[in-house]
Protein backbone atom coordinates (compact mmCIF):
# COMPACT_ATOMS: atom_id res chain seq x y z
CA UNK A 1 0.00 0.00 0.00
CA UNK A 2 1.35 3.42 -0.87
CA UNK A 3 0.64 6.43 1.42
CA UNK A 4 0.17 9.90 0.06
CA UNK A 5 0.17 13.14 2.02
CA UNK A 6 -2.61 15.54 1.25
CA UNK A 7 -1.70 19.12 0.47
CA UNK A 8 -1.99 21.34 3.50
CA UNK A 9 -4.66 24.03 3.25
CA UNK A 10 -3.24 27.51 2.84
CA UNK A 11 -4.63 30.48 4.73
CA UNK A 12 -6.75 32.88 2.70
CA UNK A 13 -5.59 36.48 2.18
CA UNK A 14 -8.55 37.78 4.21
CA UNK A 15 -7.57 35.52 7.11
CA UNK A 16 -3.99 36.78 6.99
CA UNK A 17 -5.15 40.41 6.86
CA UNK A 18 -7.56 39.85 9.75
CA UNK A 19 -4.84 38.27 11.87
CA UNK A 20 -2.48 41.14 11.11
CA UNK A 21 -5.08 43.75 12.06
CA UNK A 22 -5.80 41.91 15.32
CA UNK A 23 -2.13 41.88 16.30
CA UNK A 24 -1.70 45.56 15.38
CA UNK A 25 -4.74 46.47 17.46
CA UNK A 26 -3.39 44.41 20.36
CA UNK A 27 -0.02 46.17 20.17
CA UNK A 28 -1.69 49.59 20.06
CA UNK A 29 -3.90 48.73 23.03
CA UNK A 30 -0.92 47.52 25.04
CA UNK A 31 1.07 50.65 24.12
CA UNK A 32 -1.83 52.92 25.08
CA UNK A 33 -2.30 51.19 28.43
CA UNK A 34 1.43 51.39 29.13
CA UNK A 35 1.79 55.04 28.11
CA UNK A 36 -1.38 56.55 29.51
CA UNK A 37 -1.97 54.52 32.65
CA UNK A 38 0.76 52.14 33.77
CA UNK A 39 3.81 54.42 33.57
CA UNK A 40 2.11 57.38 35.28
CA UNK A 41 0.88 55.11 38.09
CA UNK A 42 4.27 53.42 38.58
CA UNK A 43 6.28 56.67 38.56
CA UNK A 44 3.82 58.62 40.72
CA UNK A 45 3.28 61.12 37.92
CA UNK A 46 0.24 63.31 37.39
CA UNK A 47 -1.53 63.81 34.08
CA UNK A 48 -2.81 67.05 32.61
CA UNK A 49 -4.32 68.29 29.36
CA UNK A 50 -3.19 71.39 27.48
CA UNK A 51 -6.05 73.88 27.14
CA UNK A 52 -4.36 76.91 25.59
CA UNK A 53 -1.90 77.65 22.79
CA UNK A 54 0.83 79.13 24.99
CA UNK A 55 3.12 76.14 24.30
CA UNK A 56 2.11 75.60 20.66
CA UNK A 57 2.94 74.24 18.21
CA UNK A 58 4.83 71.44 19.98
CA UNK A 59 2.34 71.19 22.84
CA UNK A 60 -0.90 72.27 21.19
CA UNK A 61 -4.32 72.19 22.85
CA UNK A 62 -5.44 68.61 23.43
CA UNK A 63 -1.94 67.33 24.24
CA UNK A 64 -1.83 64.84 27.11
CA UNK A 65 0.97 65.70 29.57
CA UNK A 66 2.59 63.35 32.07
CA UNK A 67 4.34 65.37 34.79
CA UNK A 68 6.78 63.62 37.10
CA UNK A 69 7.73 64.99 40.54
CA UNK A 70 11.44 65.90 40.78
CA UNK A 71 13.48 67.65 43.49
CA UNK A 72 13.28 71.43 43.15
CA UNK A 73 17.06 71.87 43.15
CA UNK A 74 17.41 69.59 40.11
CA UNK A 75 15.34 71.87 37.88
CA UNK A 76 17.23 74.14 35.48
CA UNK A 77 16.78 76.59 32.64
CA UNK A 78 15.09 74.94 29.64
CA UNK A 79 13.01 72.49 31.69
CA UNK A 80 9.23 72.50 31.21
CA UNK A 81 7.45 72.56 34.56
CA UNK A 82 3.85 72.44 35.68
CA UNK A 83 3.10 74.80 38.55
CA UNK A 84 0.12 76.16 40.44
CA UNK A 85 -0.91 79.73 39.77
CA UNK A 86 -1.35 80.06 43.52
CA UNK A 87 -0.15 77.61 46.14
CA UNK A 88 -2.92 75.14 46.89
CA UNK A 89 -4.97 76.11 43.83
CA UNK A 90 -6.03 73.32 41.45
CA UNK A 91 -5.37 75.55 38.40
CA UNK A 92 -1.97 74.92 36.91
CA UNK A 93 0.23 76.23 34.08
CA UNK A 94 2.85 74.33 32.10
CA UNK A 95 5.61 76.64 30.87
CA UNK A 96 9.37 76.58 30.26
CA UNK A 97 11.95 77.92 32.74
CA UNK A 98 13.79 80.80 31.10
CA UNK A 99 15.92 81.94 34.04
CA UNK A 100 16.67 81.33 37.71
CA UNK A 101 16.89 84.16 40.22
CA UNK A 102 16.94 84.73 43.95
CA UNK A 103 14.66 86.90 46.07
CA UNK A 104 16.04 89.34 48.64
CA UNK A 105 15.28 86.69 51.25
CA UNK A 106 17.56 84.27 49.40
CA UNK A 107 14.71 82.13 48.12
CA UNK A 108 15.33 80.65 44.67
CA UNK A 109 12.58 81.33 42.12
CA UNK A 110 12.04 80.54 38.45
CA UNK A 111 11.12 82.90 35.66
CA UNK A 112 8.88 81.06 33.17
CA UNK A 113 7.44 81.70 29.73
CA UNK A 114 5.22 79.93 27.24
CA UNK A 115 7.00 78.96 24.02
CA UNK A 116 4.28 80.70 22.01
CA UNK A 117 4.13 83.81 24.25
CA UNK A 118 5.99 87.04 23.64
CA UNK A 119 6.59 87.95 27.28
CA UNK A 120 7.56 86.07 30.41
CA UNK A 121 5.01 85.18 33.07
CA UNK A 122 4.11 88.03 35.39
CA UNK A 123 5.02 86.35 38.67
CA UNK A 124 8.05 84.21 39.55
CA UNK A 125 7.47 80.56 40.46
CA UNK A 126 8.39 79.37 43.94
CA UNK A 127 9.21 75.87 45.09
CA UNK A 128 5.87 75.36 46.84
CA UNK A 129 4.02 75.92 43.57
CA UNK A 130 5.88 73.39 41.44
CA UNK A 131 4.06 70.12 40.73
CA UNK A 132 6.78 68.51 38.66
CA UNK A 133 8.72 68.38 35.41
CA UNK A 134 7.29 67.30 32.07
CA UNK A 135 8.04 63.59 31.63
CA UNK A 136 6.48 63.06 28.20
CA UNK A 137 3.50 64.21 26.13
CA UNK A 138 0.98 62.44 23.87
CA UNK A 139 -0.81 64.52 21.19
CA UNK A 140 -4.62 64.66 20.92
CA UNK A 141 -5.31 62.29 23.83
CA UNK A 142 -5.98 65.29 26.05
CA UNK A 143 -9.27 65.93 24.23
CA UNK A 144 -10.59 62.64 25.63
CA UNK A 145 -9.33 63.51 29.09
CA UNK A 146 -11.01 66.92 28.89
CA UNK A 147 -14.29 65.26 28.01
CA UNK A 148 -14.07 63.07 31.10
CA UNK A 149 -13.49 65.99 33.46
CA UNK A 150 -10.98 66.26 36.26
CA UNK A 151 -13.12 64.49 38.86
CA UNK A 152 -13.69 61.37 36.76
CA UNK A 153 -10.28 61.19 35.09
CA UNK A 154 -8.59 58.97 37.67
CA UNK A 155 -11.39 56.41 37.84
CA UNK A 156 -11.80 56.38 34.06
CA UNK A 157 -8.05 55.87 33.62
CA UNK A 158 -8.19 52.79 35.84
CA UNK A 159 -11.21 51.39 34.03
CA UNK A 160 -9.55 52.19 30.73
CA UNK A 161 -6.49 50.23 31.77
CA UNK A 162 -8.63 47.25 32.75
CA UNK A 163 -10.50 47.42 29.44
CA UNK A 164 -7.30 47.61 27.40
CA UNK A 165 -5.71 44.73 29.28
CA UNK A 166 -8.90 42.68 28.94
CA UNK A 167 -8.93 43.32 25.21
CA UNK A 168 -5.32 42.19 25.03
CA UNK A 169 -6.08 38.95 26.86
CA UNK A 170 -9.08 38.24 24.63
CA UNK A 171 -7.03 38.89 21.50
CA UNK A 172 -4.28 36.53 22.69
CA UNK A 173 -6.78 33.77 23.47
CA UNK A 174 -8.53 34.17 20.11
CA UNK A 175 -5.20 34.07 18.31
CA UNK A 176 -4.13 30.91 20.16
CA UNK A 177 -7.44 29.15 19.40
CA UNK A 178 -7.25 30.11 15.72
CA UNK A 179 -3.70 28.79 15.49
CA UNK A 180 -4.74 25.52 17.16
CA UNK A 181 -7.57 25.07 14.66
CA UNK A 182 -5.18 25.65 11.76
CA UNK A 183 -2.67 23.16 13.20
CA UNK A 184 -5.39 20.52 13.69
CA UNK A 185 -6.63 20.99 10.14
CA UNK A 186 -3.10 20.69 8.79
CA UNK A 187 -2.51 17.55 10.86
CA UNK A 188 -5.67 15.89 9.52
CA UNK A 189 -4.66 16.72 5.98
CA UNK A 190 -1.18 15.24 6.37
CA UNK A 191 -2.25 11.81 7.71
CA UNK A 192 -4.61 10.70 4.93
CA UNK A 193 -3.64 7.52 2.98
CA UNK A 194 -4.69 6.61 -0.54
CA UNK A 195 -5.30 2.98 -1.55
CA UNK A 196 -3.07 1.30 -4.12
CA UNK A 197 -4.35 2.45 -7.53
CA UNK A 198 -3.16 -0.75 -9.29
CA UNK A 199 -5.47 -3.00 -7.25
CA UNK A 200 -2.93 -5.85 -7.26
CA UNK A 201 -2.67 -6.27 -3.53
CA UNK A 202 -5.25 -7.54 -1.08
CA UNK A 203 -4.91 -5.50 2.10
CA UNK A 204 -5.90 -6.74 5.54
CA UNK A 205 -5.55 -4.57 8.62
CA UNK A 206 -2.92 -5.77 11.10
CA UNK A 207 -3.18 -5.75 14.88
CA UNK A 208 -1.17 -2.57 15.21
CA UNK A 209 -3.08 -0.72 12.54
CA UNK A 210 -0.61 -1.53 9.76
CA UNK A 211 -1.71 -3.34 6.62
CA UNK A 212 -0.61 -6.91 5.82
CA UNK A 213 -0.31 -8.11 2.24
CA UNK A 214 -1.28 -11.65 1.17
CA UNK A 215 -0.66 -13.14 -2.26
CA UNK A 216 -3.44 -15.35 -3.66
CA UNK A 217 -2.96 -17.69 -6.63
CA UNK A 218 -5.90 -17.47 -9.00
CA UNK A 219 -4.61 -20.03 -11.57
CA UNK A 220 -6.90 -22.89 -12.74
CA UNK A 221 -6.31 -26.47 -11.42
CA UNK A 222 -4.58 -28.97 -13.69
CA UNK A 223 -6.54 -32.06 -14.66
CA UNK A 224 -4.71 -35.42 -14.90
CA UNK A 225 -5.83 -38.92 -15.87
CA UNK A 226 -6.59 -41.21 -12.97
CA UNK A 227 -7.56 -44.55 -14.51
CA UNK A 228 -6.47 -46.76 -11.63
CA UNK A 229 -7.68 -44.75 -8.68
CA UNK A 230 -10.80 -45.66 -6.78
CA UNK A 231 -12.08 -42.14 -6.20
CA UNK A 232 -15.68 -41.40 -6.70
CA UNK A 233 -16.61 -40.76 -10.24
CA UNK A 234 -16.62 -37.11 -11.24
CA UNK A 235 -19.80 -35.41 -12.10
CA UNK A 236 -18.88 -35.40 -15.74
CA UNK A 237 -18.94 -39.19 -15.82
CA UNK A 238 -22.11 -40.85 -17.13
CA UNK A 239 -23.19 -43.78 -19.23
CA UNK A 240 -25.05 -43.37 -22.41
CA UNK A 241 -26.72 -46.48 -23.98
CA UNK A 242 -24.36 -48.83 -22.11
CA UNK A 243 -21.23 -47.05 -23.41
CA UNK A 244 -18.88 -44.92 -21.28
CA UNK A 245 -18.82 -41.28 -22.12
CA UNK A 246 -16.05 -39.27 -20.70
CA UNK A 247 -13.20 -40.53 -18.60
CA UNK A 248 -12.41 -40.57 -14.98
CA UNK A 249 -10.36 -37.46 -14.21
CA UNK A 250 -8.63 -36.52 -10.99
CA UNK A 251 -8.14 -32.88 -10.32
CA UNK A 252 -4.75 -32.14 -8.84
CA UNK A 253 -3.44 -28.79 -7.84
Amino acid sequence: MSGRRKAEATASPLSIIGTGISYIALCLAALAALTLVVIPMVTGSQTYSVLTSSMAPKYAPGTFLVVKPVPFEELKVGDIITYQIESGSPTVITHRITSVSAEQSGEIVFITKGDNNDVVDELPVREVQVKGKLFYAVPYVGFIANGLGNSDRGAMAQWGAVALMGYGVISLVRGALAKKRDDDAAAEGSTGDTPDPDGDDFVFPGVDGAAAETDVDHSDPVLADCDDCDHHEPRGYREDHGRQVGSRMHATV
